[in-house]
């Protein structure tokens, strides 16, 4: 029994990983998100990815998921944890994603981890044995989600729309949505109220090019993500404010939102504090979790390693 398992699911995708005792990567394999909002099918999804790593699984000692809506949903986190139990015959710890996105990030340190990626939530602790976890946000994307990638991405559609009425002048935006998706103008309420189930994805999808306008120096695509910066920061504070520690917000980051430069920077100076690198993405939160549970000594240079390996697979 020398290697764990860490399960990494989000609004699009899932990453299962595995590692040894030495912090070295010993498997890597990528399917389909297992959201039961998105695929009421998901365990189906599940169990091909775990096929996939088949041959190693005898091999585990312990095993960590991070799944969306686990802990918002009764019905949902149950059958979550009837599934795994099922597919997995070691011990295994079914967790909310964010909140193994926030052990990678701080290492197992306190402080507070803003996520935004398909959507947003912050989680925080002073992360000693018996200390609470506070969570903010993650209310989904009908009523929250600021500043996350599909926020980011429905606003920039309500954006284009105001410009093709003549309320307000974003060219670049609407040139940008129409090669994103391929269509003209005349067909945007026909493609966006056709997408049905792929509604989240595929407006998430539009956050990515949005921040490169940004980047490029476009005000309109600029405004829109200083709009989700505010967001999220008032996110981090509110989750910072849970602990009652002094100074400025210890903090970091995951999701796909802070690859952009100018969300990190535009986040920072709201909070008045830059982020601690995350020291190992989601995924490796959830094998740092399950390392633990199994027993092992990690220390920083079993975290270190990880993390290189992991960040060679993004």
């Amino acid at each position: 029994m020398n290697l764990v398992m860490g399960v990494d699911s989000g609004g699009t995708k899932t990453l299962l990983a595995l590692a040894n005792r030495q912090g070295d990567l010993a498997g890597y394999w990528q399917g389909k998100t297992l959201d039961p909002a998105a695929d009421p099918h998901w365990d189906t999804a599940l169990d091909h990815l775990l096929r996939q790593a088949a041959p190693l699984l005898p091999r585990l000692a312990a095993a960590s998921f991070g799944l969306p809506r686990h802990g918002e949903m009764e019905e949902d986190s149950r059958r979550q944890e009837q599934v795994i139990a099922r597919l997995i015959s070691v011990p295994a710890q079914v967790d909310n994603d964010v909140r193994i996105a926030f052990d990678g990030a701080l290492g197992g340190e306190a402080g507070v981890l803003i996520l935004a990626g398909t959507g947003s939530m912050a989680w925080s602790s002073r992360n000693r044995p018996r200390d609470r976890h506070y969570r903010v946000g993650g209310w989904g994307e009908d009523i929250g989600d600021e500043g996350s990638a599909y926020w980011i991405g429905l606003q920039a559609i309500t954006a284009v729309c105001r410009h093709l009425d003549g309320r307000t002048d974003a060219p670049a935006l609407c040139q940008t949505l129409c090669q994103h998706f391929d269509i003209v103008p005349d067909q945007l309420i026909t493609w966006f109220f056709g997408l049905g189930m792929q509604r989240r994805e595929r407006v998430a999808s539009l956050a990515r090019p949005v921040a490169a306008l940004a980047e490029a120096g476009d005000v309109a695509a600029q405004t829109l993500l200083h709009q989700a910066a505010a967001q999220l920061a008032e996110q981090l504070l509110a989750a910072w404010g849970r602990l009652d520690l002094p100074g400025p917000p210890r903090w970091s980051y995951a999701g796909g939102v802070f690859n952009s430069s100018l969300m990190r920077n535009a986040v920072s100076e709201s909070v008045g504090r830059p982020p601690a690198p995350p020291r190992l993405p989601p995924v490796g939160g959830a094998l740092l979790r399950a390392a633990l549970q199994a027993g092992w000594q990690v220390d920083d240079g079993w975290i270190d390693r990880l993390a290189r390996q992991l960040n060679q697979q993004q």
